[in-house]
């Protein structure tokens, strides 16, 4: 099947539901009272348990009643985030939180709709409309010369046609100030055929301006040999991949499947890059962990026990850009001459305290 017809056969009624799993009343119940945007591929859907209604894959897809809860969720949380109610005058398609870099959103369509996206108002739930205009995208960023990297970002920016991808790749090399160009995509494990001649074409080569891609991927069992097979021609035509995860409760917050993930994602050529904090989106309480366990497991089951390549930064993303929550677990103490120092056995060291 290729990834038209994944789209053309998305996962995204009961019947087809029933095809691949034995759903719950709770989750029959959720699909048919909830208004909100729900599916995959059949790709994804197949990775779900048939059976365990706690699976982690199912759990990502599959519409719950929780999602009725809000107690920490900021209300408007995109108006907040992306810092859309403030004095500058930027097209809804622009989101932005730095001053040399955007988030550019030309699509609401994905191939699978996360039950923990943060652009839930507007992807999965529509109580949030914004208008994602490319050309007034494209004109705002021309008229910024401050911006050198941009992200295409959505929804999902690579189920667009390769024609528009190419457009938009090429658009944006036009504009002498544009350093780099990012895309966000969850496609390289939902939707792993979409990696096919025509987009690799318009991807690929030697430029002025590269092109990086990240995707998510937040369990192992995530992992396929279609997936493993389309970073493999992303890396031939010199696109390299990295993996933004969600800690997500439940699903990655243990320490096994928490190291076994990075380490697949290596075995898989994609380089471990961030760990998001769950953000405070409305709706998706029962995803969220305290705080600080996601720099607990990074200390507990990556660091010290596999590759350092292996270990991603743990941040939180804000209004005013991504927080590193990764407190110094490693300093015992300091005085005037020596830091005390502790690694992830508990042995101890001592260096010295140079002062400035």
């Amino acid at each position: 099947m290729d990834w038209k017809e994944q789209l053309r056969n998305q996962v995204n009624t009961l019947e087809r539901l029933r095809l691949y799993i034995e759903p719950t009343v709770e989750e029959i119940e959720a699909i048919e009272t909830m208004n909100t945007k729900w599916g995959t591929t059949p790709h994804y859907a197949a990775l779900m348990d048939k059976k365990d209604p706690a699976c982690p894959i199912r759990r990502q897809v599959v519409p719950s009643l929780k999602e009725r809860e809000n107690r920490y969720g900021i209300d408007n949380y995109l108006i907040w985030k992306e810092n859309r109610d403030t004095a500058e005058h930027r097209p809804d398609a622009i989101a932005r939180q730095y001053h040399d870099k955007i988030a550019f959103a030309v699509t609401d369509v994905c191939a699978n709709y996360c039950r923990h996206c943060f652009r839930k108002e507007v992807v999965v739930d529509h109580t949030l409309e914004l208008r994602f205009d490319v050309e007034e995208g494209l004109s705002w960023i021309r008229n910024a010369p401050e911006i050198r990297d941009v992200l295409i970002t959505g929804g999902d920016p690579f189920l667009l046609s390769n024609d528009r991808i190419e457009y938009l790749v090429r658009k944006l090399r036009e504009i002498p100030h544009v350093e780099m160009i990012r895309f966000g995509t969850r496609t390289v494990i939902a939707l792993p055929q979409r990696m096919e001649e025509g987009l690799l074409k318009v991807l690929g080569g030697l430029h002025r301006v590269p092109i990086w891609i990240n995707t998510q991927c937040n369990h192992p069992k995530e992992l396929t040999p279609e997936s493993a097979e389309a970073v493999y021609k992303l890396m031939g035509c010199g696109i390299n991949v990295g993996n933004q995860a969600v800690l997500l409760k439940g699903i990655n917050d243990d320490v096994d499947t928490f190291r076994k993930l990075h380490l697949k994602l290596l075995q898989f050529r994609i380089r471990p890059y961030y760990v998001f904090y769950c953000e405070p989106a409305p709706g998706i309480d029962h995803f969220r962990t305290p705080v600080e366990k996601g720099a607990e497991l990074i200390r507990d089951a990556i660091r010290g026990h596999t590759t350092g390549l292996a270990q991603p930064m743990y941040v939180v993303a804000t209004n005013v850009g991504k927080i590193p929550l990764a407190p110094d677990y490693y300093i015992r103490e300091r005085d005037e001459k020596e830091y005390t120092l502790v690694n992830f056995k508990g042995q101890v060291t001592r260096m010295p305290n140079i002062p400035e």
